[in-house]
């Protein structure tokens, strides 16, 4: 099974720019679609950005022109560049492998990482 560790969070203000990792391991990164996901307090948990293995990308309408997902294959990595981070933003951020669907995930959700942008 895949496991994945999130890190790169914090407080930032509105604005401001963070950037997200996601190591994952248990699995061969190359060749899973990988997501990245979030969840508001109060909220369901929510695709924001999906990348296949060959490359191609997915967005949120809320994040569109804001976010950029990428991958490191070789460091079995993805990456989630946030430009432009606005309150709505804060939530923690989860990263899975999915297949098909994308809340059909092939990993355990690890703990995520906090992203709170402040007014």
């Amino acid at each position: 099974q895949v496991q994945l560790v999130e890190s790169g969070g914090g407080l930032v203000q509105a604005g401001g720019s963070l950037r997200l990792s996601c190591a994952a391991s248990g699995g061969i990164f190359s060749i899973n679609d990988m997501g990245w996901y979030r969840q508001a307090p109060g909220s369901q948990r929510e695709l924001v950005a999906a990348i296949t293995s060959g490359g191609s990308t997915n967005y949120a309408h809320s994040v569109k022109g804001r976010f950029t997902i990428s991958r490191d294959n070789a460091k079995n990595t993805v990456y989630l560049q946030m430009n432009s981070l606005k309150p709505e933003d804060t939530a923690v951020y989860y990263c899975n492998a999915y297949s098909g669907s994308y809340y059909y995930v092939l990993g355990s959700w690890g703990q995520g990482t906090q992203v709170t942008v402040s007014s």
